[in-house]
């Protein structure tokens, strides 16, 4: 990236031809705080396997998918034995692949695991409870368990509510928090409590905004103590055997940015795959609480508008979850990063990419649990 200022840019810092490294390095293009591996790795067992699936009327293959879908990773795995691992553009299973929103859903399980320590008392808490300087805001006045469901009812408008007139608040938000322009001095929760204009009642319409993690962000770490990326070394990065360190980027004050730019290699998002597709155990130890993964990827029946909350999907406690009988969730992020989670069969798919353009990721997820998702 040979222009330096593009990181002042709001966002994500590279157009297309630049997205491969920069979604690589991210750590050097941004402030990052270390996430350490463990000390010795949890080691995959290997099968190679062909993939099949129907898409579009024809017989497709995972070269197929491949050549036509700017992937820069993919990794799909049975438990604890991977059965197809591939990079293209010349990343290797040593890059850092950047997360982007997925990062939202490792945030919402850092919750689950505070709630159970105590840490957190109450999921049906406010963020003011654990917060101070939100204290008289809307979000302070929000329950946790509506930020974890992208519910809180306060204002805030994604890129994609552009035509709403609310479409530059992440970018508003990003300025003020992350890069500090020179005319903000307001600091991470001043830049949260900005948006404070409530529409709806927390609890009652989905509405998909970023910052509603970030707000959970700052009450994890006012009640942990702990910097996000500690948190998340101590209680998952390292028990669950990581090869890699991680990266998490950090705003201007030192706060990670909960909502998104996580950093690993591909194997340990799968690693990462596999405990939530255990429900939270990893090797006869529980890290997360069953019982908050099973409440994090289904929809109570008091709560039925998030059972479509956006493009057919369902929401969890910072889940996707697919609809139909069989439980499967997701972890989303933007330009193509994916991971997968069939619970029946302990079946995961990773993806990383630079962009997407076709919905084929779905049917290539279909066609693999239809040929390995046996329980």
């Amino acid at each position: 990236m040979k222009d330096r200022w593009r990181v002042y840019q709001p966002g994500n810092p590279a157009s297309p031809k630049y997205r491969v490294g920069a979604f690589s390095h991210y750590d050097e293009i941004f402030p990052t705080r270390l996430v350490n591996r463990a000390a010795t790795a949890w080691p995959f067992k290997r099968t190679q396997a062909d993939v099949s699936y129907q898409y579009k009327g024809s017989h497709s293959s995972l070269a197929d998918y491949l050549s036509r879908n700017p992937v820069t990773g993919l990794l799909i795995a049975k438990d604890d034995r991977i059965l197809v691992e591939h990079y293209q553009y010349g990343r290797t299973d040593r890059d850092r692949l950047i997360s982007q929103s997925m990062a939202k859903s490792i945030t919402g399980m850092l919750v689950g695991i505070a709630i159970s320590e105590g840490a957190i008392k109450f999921i049906d808490d406010t963020a003011e409870t654990y917060v101070p300087g939100l204290k008289g805001t809307e979000y302070g006045a929000t329950p946790l368990r509506a930020l974890l469901h992208m519910s809180s009812g306060v204002k805030f408008g994604e890129p994609a509510d552009e035509g709403k007139g609310s479409g530059r608040d992440l970018d508003r938000l990003w300025g003020d928090m992350v890069r500090k322009h020179w005319f903000s001095n307001k600091g991470t929760v001043a830049s949260i409590a900005q948006f404070n204009r409530r529409i709806a009642p927390p609890g009652t319409q989905f509405r998909y905004a970023s910052i509603e993690t970030d707000v959970l962000g700052l009450v994890l770490r006012y009640a942990t103590g702990k910097s996000l990326s500690d948190y998340l070394q101590e209680k998952v990065w390292q028990p669950i055997g990581t090869e890699a360190d991680a990266k998490w980027l950090i705003d201007a004050e030192g706060y990670e940015v909960a909502h998104g730019f996580f950093n690993a290699v591909l194997r340990d998002y799968a690693r990462l795959a596999r405990l939530l597709a255990h429900d939270g155990a990893w090797e006869g130890k529980q890290i997360i609480p069953a019982q908050w993964m099973v409440d994090a990827t289904t929809v109570r029946a008091s709560d039925g508008y998030l059972a479509k909350a956006e493009g057919g999907f369902g929401y969890g406690y910072q889940f996707y979850l697919f609809p139909g009988s069989r439980r499967q969730f997701a972890m989303l992020g933007h330009l193509g990063q994916r991971i997968l989670v069939d619970p029946p069969s302990k079946l995961v798919m990773v993806q990383t990419a630079v962009d997407e353009k076709s919905p084929e990721i779905w049917r290539l997820w279909s066609g693999v649990v239809a040929q390995f998702g046996q329980a």
